[in-house]
């Protein structure tokens, strides 16, 4: 029955996925650089949530996997080939292995100071690129694309043109298609469509890893370390491995950044990157398979939207009253969009934290049991 649930769970998270176009037509979102940026940040929220969503071991320095998968790819970009699938390889590996190193040392604690000491590699590694590490990351101008690269394993491109990164020579640029259907013009291209099979290859993984013995594991640790370790299992090889997986998961993000965007900096491991995947996934819902992927586009979608509205727009959307009513609506809203649109995501997850400690699954969750009246039959069978 729960590997028939499963499979039925891939397969609508699968459509649902590849059908992203078309499904966020309506809401103004089609375009496919903020959908690339929701499958992406969907697989650095997965990751994120095997250790945290797992074992309850909230690190703040995800940041840094992120920004090194990205450095990866993109000297791979520049000394080897434009396509993408070594520069994924690559970020995958290191991002591993750096994962490994301060994983060792910061499992060596839990609770706060493993969050602090998770936060500190995080910074260490921002200050370091940003100026220690200059010749490998190029500080604050960032690792770019130059027509000077070597490119061993690409044939010589045309004088003056930067190439671009790609699949076996299709583009991730390139619209493939550009039907009209409903009265909304969409693009697909195939950037979107390599992170999205990305995205639900990762949803699969983290789903075999919720169902396996590892997973029970990383389960007992989040229930009660103190315990299984005295049962004579030791804890830390798990926290390990799941915060190495994790951080793999984030080099692999990272990775499709640089896919997407040839151009990295320093910005990418800052401890608010950090920050913001926590967000993600406590409010798309801790624990769950499909709440860091809601986060996900939940706050990318916000990020976009909020940001652009002006106080143009707002006026525009007011103009419905007399002056005073519309210049009193502006000045109460304004601060809470464009540059402040923080604020307003602040106040959603305050809203979600207080009433709904589940997240956004949890909501929908109360919902579907209010709308089957399941609520009204189970106290009824407690009356009774």
């Amino acid at each position: 029955m729960n590997v028939m649930k499963d499979r039925m769970t891939l397969l609508i998270f699968a459509a649902v996925v590849l059908a992203a176009p078309l499904l966020f037509a309506p809401t103004g979102a089609a375009y496919p650089d903020l959908l690339q940026r929701f499958a992406i940040y969907g697989i650095f929220a997965i990751g994120f949530n095997i250790l945290f969503g797992l074992t309850g071991y909230l690190s703040f320095g995800h940041a840094a996997f992120l920004g090194v998968g990205s450095y990866a790819a993109m000297w791979m970009f520049k000394l080897l080939s434009m396509n993408i699938i070594p520069a994924l390889i690559l970020s995958v590996i290191v991002a591993g292995l750096f994962s490994l190193v301060i994983g060792y040392i910061s499992l060596r604690r839990s609770g706060i100071y493993f969050s602090i000491l998770t936060l500190a590699f995080a910074e260490m590694s921002y200050k370091l690129a940003y100026s220690v590490l200059t010749p490998i990351t190029n500080g604050e101008t960032g690792l770019q694309l130059d027509l000077a690269d070597s490119r061993i394993m690409d044939a010589p491109i045309a004088e003056g043109t930067l190439p671009s990164t790609n699949l076996f020579g299709f583009e991730m640029k390139e619209v493939f298609w550009n039907p009209t259907i409903l009265g909304y013009d969409l693009q697909f291209n195939y950037g979107f469509y390599v992170c999205a099979a990305l995205l639900i290859l990762s949803f699969y993984i983290s789903m075999r890893i919720f169902r396996s013995p590892f997973g029970l594991m990383l389960r007992a640790v989040k229930t009660n370390q103190t315990r299984l370790n005295y049962t004579g299992i030791a804890s830390r090889p798990y926290t390990l491995a799941a915060f190495v997986i994790s951080g793999m998961f984030a080099g692999l993000a990272g990775g499709l950044l640089a896919t997407m965007d040839p151009s990295v900096g320093a910005e990418r491991m800052q401890w608010t990157v950090g920050g913001e995947v926590v967000l993600m996934v406590v409010l798309g819902g801790s624990g769950t398979l499909i709440g860091p992927v809601l986060g996900a586009v939940f706050i990318r979608y916000f990020n976009s939207v909020l940001s652009q509205i002006n106080e143009q727009t707002l006026h525009g959307w007011f103009a419905f009253g007399p002056d005073w009513l519309t210049n009193a609506m502006v000045f109460i809203v304004e601060p809470f969009v464009g540059k402040g649109w923080e604020l307003t995501l602040g106040a959603l997850f305050m809203i979600v934290v207080i009433f709904l400690p589940g997240g956004l699954v949890d909501g929908a969750k109360r919902i579907g049991r209010k709308l089957s009246g399941a609520d009204r039959r189970a106290a009824k069978v407690g009356i009774a």
